[in-house]
C-alpha cells in the first residue's frame, strides 16, 4: 500500500463521514482533546466520502483551524470499502485507526488501545451489551459466520481497531466495492500471517443525529457479492 508524506506521526485516527455535518465538529473535538491530553504526536485524517449536507464544508473549516487535520474528499459517495482503502494509503502514524464522525464511539478508546499496542500488532474491540435496533447485531452475526464457513476462525470483532501500519507493508489487498470486505480481508490476511492481536470489550453510544448508513440489506448485499470473490482470491 502506498503512503504519503514522509513523517510518522505516534497515531492516525482516520475520521470517516457520509453527511455528518451535525456531529462533524463535535467529534473531532472529542477526538483532538483526547489525542492531545495522551501527549502524543498524531494527526486526524478526515475522510469525506461524497457528503452534501456540508459536512465537506465543515470539515474544510475545521482543518484551516487545527493543522493536525487533513481531508480528504471523495467526489462521490464510494461506500465503506473506498473510505478504508483511503484511510490505508494515506495514515503515516505509526498506529492507525478508524472511528466513524457519527460520534458513536467514544474518542477514549484511543487511549484505552493505545498502551496495548506496546506489545500487539492489533487490537479489536467489540461490543459486549450492544442497545437498540435488533437487526444490526443479527446482520453483523451472519455475515461474521459466513466469513467463518469460507475462510476460518476469526477474530471477535465490532467496531474500532487499531493496529500498526507497517502491517500494511506488501499486503496487496484485492477486495472491490462499497462493503467492508477490504477491511475484513486485511483482518484475515493479518490473522492469517499469525500476528499479535487481542480482543477488548468497548462501548458505543447512541446517535445523537442522523441515521445509520452501515447495517443495511445494501450493504450486506455488497459485502456477500464480496465475500464471494474473495474467496477465490485467497
Amino acid at each position: 500500500m502506498a503512503l504519503t508524506g514522509n513523517s510518522e506521526p505516534e497515531i492516525t485516527v482516520n475520521l470517516f463521514a457520509w453527511n455528518e455535518v451535525e456531529t462533524t465538529a463535535r467529534t473531532l473535538d472529542e477526538i483532538r482533546d483526547v489525542l492531545v491530553s495522551m501527549n502524543v504526536d498524531f494527526e486526524i485524517v478526515f475522510i469525506d466520502d461524497g457528503s452534501t449536507d456540508g459536512t465537506s464544508e465543515a470539515a474544510d473549516d475545521y482543518a484551516k483551524k487545527e493543522p493536525r487535520v487533513r481531508v480528504i474528499h471523495h467526489g462521490e459517495n464510494k461506500g465503506v470499502g473506498p473510505v478504508y482503502r483511503t484511510g490505508f494509503e494515506n495514515a503515516r502514524g505509526r498506529f492507525v485507526t478508524f472511528f466513524p464522525a457519527d460520534g458513536q464511539f467514544p474518542a477514549d478508546i484511543i487511549a484505552k488501545f493505545h498502551p496495548l499496542m506496546h506489545d500487539k500488532d492489533i487490537v479489536f474491540g467489540y461490543i459486549p451489551h450492544r442497545k437498540g435496533s435488533l437487526l444490526g447485531p443479527i446482520l453483523s452475526r451472519l455475515e461474521r459466520l459466513l466469513y467463518r464457513m469460507f475462510f476460518g476462525p476469526i477474530p471477535r470483532f465490532q467496531g474500532i481497531l487499531m493496529f500498526r501500519r507497517k502491517l500494511l507493508d506488501g499486503m496487496d489487498l484485492k477486495s472491490e466495492g462499497r462493503g467492508w470486505a477490504v477491511l475484513m480481508e486485511f483482518i484475515m490476511r493479518a490473522t492469517r500471517a499469525k500476528v499479535r492481536m487481542v480482543s477488548v470489550p468497548t462501548t458505543m453510544r447512541a446517535r445523537t443525529a442522523g441515521v445509520s448508513k452501515v447495517n443495511n440489506f445494501a450493504n450486506i448485499k455488497a459485502n456477500l457479492q464480496q465475500v464471494i470473490k474473495l474467496r477465490g482470491l485467497m
